[in-house]
C-alpha cells in the first residue's frame, strides 16, 4: 500500500512538473536600439517541430510567451530587418534581454550591397526614404529631394504638397522651424539631410497643425568617436556651384560638431499667359521672363554634453544667409475686338532680397533605469529679417512717352519661439505618453511704394501679426494578442493678432479646439499587418495668406492676402495593409478627408480689366483616394519601387455672393529603379507622372519629369563620384486654364533647362554612410 501512494506521489510530482509553464520575455530592437513594433517572434520546440508559439511585440518592442520547460528554436524577423534566430533552453522564467535586429541585406560573394539601407522603407506608422542613397539628389536641396520622395510633389513656385495636398506640415528634426516658410527649403542642402518621414495621419504627440499630414526632415548626425571630416563639392548646369564641409570630434563626454556650407545657383524661369475678356472682347498676350540668381552660406555648430549616461544636454546654433538677385522682364501685347494689336507694355524689374536666418536650440534629454522611461525638453530661438527690394520700369514702345518707375520695398521680421516638453512612462500594461507645447511668434511687415517720387496711396503701412499657440496632450497605448490600441487627445489653444499702423485693420482671433487620435494596428502570421487611423486637424492660414501686400511686380495681375480667412477643420480615416513576401513589399491604403471652412485661391476680375488673386473660406471638401507603394527586389543588385495614388475630390463654397464647385478626380505615379554594382557603377533612375486635375477656379494640365544618375566610389569608398541629369526631356512644364461667363485665362509656366550636375564627396577619417552631426531628431 505504501508503495502504490508512493507511486502516485511521483505520478502527480511529474504531472505537475510537466504541465507547468515559465515565463519568457525579451525585447527586439534596431541596430540603433530603437524598439521595433509589430515585430513577429516564433518559438518552435526542437523535440516536436509541431509546436510552435507565435507573437508579436508590442508598442515598447517587448514580447512575452508562456511555454514548458524544453529546448526550443526562436526566429525573429521584421519588415526591412533580416531574421535572427537562436536557440533558447528554457528551465525557469527567463528575459532574454534585449535581440538587435539587423537590416535586411543581402550578401553575395561577388556582387553585394554592403552596409546599405534601402532607398524607401515602409513602417507601421510612416514611410521613410533614406537620402544617402538617393544619386539623383546629389549637389541639390531639400526641394530637390522631396521631388524624389514618393507622394510627395514641389511646384515650380516651391510649394510642396503631400498626396497632392498642400496643407502639409513640414517639420526639421521633429519640430517646427522658419527654415520650412517662403521656400525656405531651398537653402537646406542635400548633403545635410539623412532622410525623409511621410506621416500622412499622425498621432496627438504631433501639433495639429497640418491637414494633409506630416514631412519630417531628419538631419545628419555623427555617432563615432574621434575626429570625422568630409569634403563635398559640385557644379551643375544651368549654373550650380556647390560645396559643403562637414566636421565633428567625439569623446565619451563631449561631441562637438560644425557644418559649412556655399550654394551659387541660377534659373530661367518662362511664363506665358494670356487673358480674354468676352464683353467687350478684347485679349492680353503675356510673357514673362525672369533670370533668377540666389547664393547663400550655411553654418552650424553645437555641442552634445553627455552629463552622464542618463542626461545629455545639447546645444546649437544655426545661421543662413541668402542674397536673392533677380531680374524679369514682362511683355504685353494688347489686341482689339477684331484681332488687331492696339498697344504694347514693356516692364522690367530689378529684384532683390537679403535674408538672414537664425536659430538658436537647446535641449535636455533623460533617461531612466525602467526601459522606454524618457523626459525631453527643448527651447527654441528662431530669429530672421526679409529685406524685399523691387525697381521697376514700364514704358510704351510706339508711344515715346517717358518711362514709368515704381520702387518698392518690404521690411519683414520675425521672432519664434517654441518651448516643449514631452514625458514617456511605460505601465505594467502599455504605455502612457503626455506633453505640453507653447509657440510664440511676432511677424512685422514694413512696405512701401512709389511712382515717379510720389508715393502710391494705399501702399504704405506695417503690419503687426503675433501668434500664441498652446497646447496638452496625452495618449495611451497597449497591445492585446496581436491588436495594438494607441488612443491620445490633444488640446490646443489659439491666439491671433493682426493689425496694421494706419488704423485700417484690427482683427483678434481666440480659439480652443479639442483633437482626438485612435491609431489600431493587428499582426498577422507570415509578414503583414492591418492598420486603421482616425485624427482631426487643423489649418491655420499662413501669414503670406493673410498680408495684404505682396509688391508690385504685375500689377496686372496682383497678389493680395486676406486677413480675415478662418482655419479650416479635417477629419482624417485611414486604413492600410503591409504586406511583404520574400523580397516583394507591398502597401496599399485607403484615406478620406472631410474640411470644413475650407479655403482656396480665388481669381477677381477688376473694373479695370485687371486680375487679382486672394484668399477666401468657401464652404468644404470631401477627398477620398487610394494609394499604393511596392518594392521588389528581382536580384541582389536590382531593387525597384512604385507608388501610385488616384484621388477624386468634391468642394462647394460661396464667397461674394458667387457658388464655386469644383469636382474631378486624379492620379500621380512614380517608378524608380536603382541598380548597385559596388565594383562598377550605382545607377539610379525615375519617372514621375500627374493626371489632369480640376480646381475650384482652374484647370490643370498632367505633367511629367525623368531623372537618371549614377556614382562611383573610389579608393576604400573615400572618393564618391556622382553624375546626375534631371528633367531629361525638359518636361517639368506647369499649365493651368480657366473659362468663366466674362473671360478666360491661360498660362504656362516652365523652369527652362535640362540640369546636369557632377558631385564628389571625399572623406577623412571615415567610412562611406557614416553621417554628418546635425540636430538631434526629437
Amino acid at each position: 500500500m505504501k508503495q502504490l501512494l508512493m507511486m502516485f506521489c511521483c505520478l502527480g510530482i511529474a504531472i505537475q512538473a510537466y504541465n507547468q509553464t515559465y515565463q519568457l520575455k525579451g525585447k527586439i530592437v534596431s541596430s540603433s536600439k530603437e524598439p521595433i513594433i509589430g515585430a513577429t517572434v516564433l518559438l518552435q520546440k526542437l523535440e516536436d517541430s509541431t509546436q510552435k508559439y507565435p507573437t508579436v511585440t508590442n508598442s515598447h518592442g517587448d514580447f512575452t510567451l508562456s511555454l514548458s520547460a524544453g529546448k526550443y528554436m526562436l526566429t525573429t524577423w521584421a519588415f526591412n530587418y533580416a531574421k535572427h534566430v537562436q536557440q533558447i533552453v528554457l528551465q525557469k522564467d527567463a528575459d532574454l534581454g534585449m535581440i538587435t535586429l539587423k537590416d535586411d541585406i543581402k550578401q553575395l560573394s561577388t556582387i553585394q550591397i554592403q552596409g546599405e539601407k534601402s532607398a524607401f522603407e515602409m513602417k507601421t506608422d510612416r514611410k521613410v526614404f533614406n537620402v544617402g542613397k538617393d544619386i539623383l539628389s546629389k549637389g541639390g536641396n531639400a526641394n530637390d529631394i522631396l521631388n524624389n520622395v514618393p507622394s510627395v510633389n514641389v511646384d515650380i513656385q516651391g510649394n510642396v504638397s503631400l498626396r497632392d495636398n498642400k496643407n502639409v506640415r513640414i517639420y526639421i528634426n521633429g519640430k517646427p522651424s522658419m527654415l520650412t516658410q517662403n521656400n525656405g527649403l531651398a537653402q537646406v542642402p542635400a548633403a545635410n539631410i539623412e532622410k525623409i518621414e511621410i506621416i500622412t495621419n499622425p498621432s496627438s504627440a504631433y501639433e495639429a497643425q497640418g491637414s494633409g499630414g506630416i514631412i519630417n526632415i531628419i538631419l545628419k548626425k555623427n555617432a563615432s568617436l574621434g575626429f570625422n571630416a568630409s569634403l563635398q563639392a559640385g557644379i551643375a548646369s544651368p549654373k550650380n556651384t556647390n560645396a559643403n564641409v562637414n566636421a565633428s570630434y567625439k569623446t565619451e563626454k563631449v561631441n562637438l560638431f560644425a557644418n559649412v556650407g556655399y550654394r551659387d545657383q541660377s534659373l530661367l524661369f518662362v511664363e506665358h499667359i494670356e487673358r480674354i475678356n468676352k464683353n467687350p472682347y478684347n485679349k492680353l498676350s503675356q510673357l514673362n521672363r525672369a533670370d533668377l540668381q540666389v547664393d547663400n552660406v550655411n553654418l552650424f555648430v553645437g555641442t552634445d554634453y553627455y552629463i552622464n549616461d542618463k542626461n545629455t544636454l545639447t546645444a546649437s546654433y544655426y545661421r543662413t544667409k541668402v542674397h536673392n538677385d533677380n531680374t524679369t522682364g514682362y511683355f504685353y501685347n494688347y489686341f482689339g475686338q477684331h484681332g488687331q494689336l492696339d498697344s504694347t507694355i514693356h516692364r522690367f524689374e530689378d529684384y532683390k532680397e537679403p535674408q538672414i536666418f537664425n536659430e538658436l536650440e537647446l535641449s535636455y534629454v533623460k533617461t531612466f533605469k525602467q526601459a522606454d522611461r524618457k523626459w525631453t525638453t527643448y527651447l527654441q530661438y528662431d530669429f530672421w529679417n526679409d529685406d524685399e527690394n523691387q525697381r521697376i520700369l514700364e514704358a510704351k514702345p510706339e508711344t515715346g512717352a517717358a518711362a514709368t518707375h515704381i520702387v518698392t520695398r518690404d521690411i519683414e521680421s520675425s521672432k519664434d519661439l517654441y518651448l516643449q516638453s514631452d514625458y514617456k512612462l511605460p505601465l505594467k500594461v502599455g504605455m502612457l505618453e503626455m506633453g505640453v507645447r507653447g509657440q510664440w511668434r511676432a511677424i512685422r511687415s514694413e512696405y512701401s511704394a512709389s511712382q515717379d517720387g510720389e508715393l502710391l496711396a494705399g501702399n504704405n503701412n506695417k503690419l503687426f501679426y503675433d501668434e500664441d499657440i498652446y497646447a496638452a496632450y496625452t495618449q495611451y497605448g497597449t497591445k492585446w494578442k496581436n491588436l495594438t490600441v494607441q488612443a491620445g487627445l490633444r488640446s490646443e489653444l489659439s491666439s491671433i493678432k493682426i493689425s496694421d499702423r494706419a488704423l485700417t485693420l484690427n482683427k483678434s482671433k481666440n480659439y480652443i479646439n479639442l483633437f482626438p487620435t485612435l491609431h489600431l494596428q493587428y499582426s498577422f502570421p507570415k509578414d503583414w499587418s492591418l492598420q486603421t487611423s482616425y485624427s482631426r486637424r487643423i489649418n491655420r492660414p499662413r501669414f503670406w495668406q493673410l498680408n495684404t501686400f505682396a509688391g508690385l511686380s504685375d500689377q496686372r495681375f496682383l497678389q493680395r492676402g486676406n486677413p480675415d480667412i478662418n482655419p479650416m477643420y479635417t477629419n482624417v480615416v485611414e486604413v492600410g495593409l503591409l504586406k511583404k513576401v520574400g523580397t516583394f513589399t507591398i502597401n496599399p491604403g485607403l484615406y478620406y478627408q472631410y474640411t470644413t471652412n475650407y479655403f482656396d485661391a480665388v481669381i477677381e476680375p477688376q473694373s479695370d480689366g485687371t486680375f487679382v488673386r486672394t484668399w477666401a473660406n468657401m464652404g468644404r471638401e470631401n477627398r477620398y483616394g487610394f494609394d499604393v507603394t511596392t518594392t521588389y527586389n528581382p536580384f541582389t543588385w536590382w531593387r525597384l519601387s512604385w507608388d501610385v495614388n488616384w484621388y477624386s475630390f468634391n468642394q462647394r463654397g460661396e464667397y461674394a455672393g458667387k457658388i464655386y464647385e469644383a469636382e474631378s478626380t486624379t492620379w500621380f505615379t512614380t517608378v524608380r529603379s536603382s541598380l548597385r554594382f559596388p565594383k562598377l557603377v550605382n545607377i539610379d533612375a525615375s519617372v514621375n507622372y500627374r493626371g489632369k486635375k480640376q480646381e475650384v477656379q482652374v484647370n490643370v494640365d498632367a505633367q511629367y519629369r525623368a531623372n537618371i544618375g549614377m556614382s562611383k566610389d573610389l579608393f576604400g569608398d573615400k572618393l564618391s563620384l556622382s553624375f546626375s541629369v534631371n528633367n531629361i526631356f525638359n518636361s517639368n512644364i506647369q499649365v493651368g486654364s480657366m473659362d468663366v461667363e466674362d473671360y478666360s485665362l491661360y498660362s504656362k509656366s516652365q523652369n527652362v533647362g535640362v540640369i546636369f550636375t557632377g558631385t564628389a564627396v571625399y572623406r577623412f577619417n571615415r567610412k562611406k554612410g557614416q553621417a554628418d552631426r546635425m540636430p538631434t531628431a526629437k
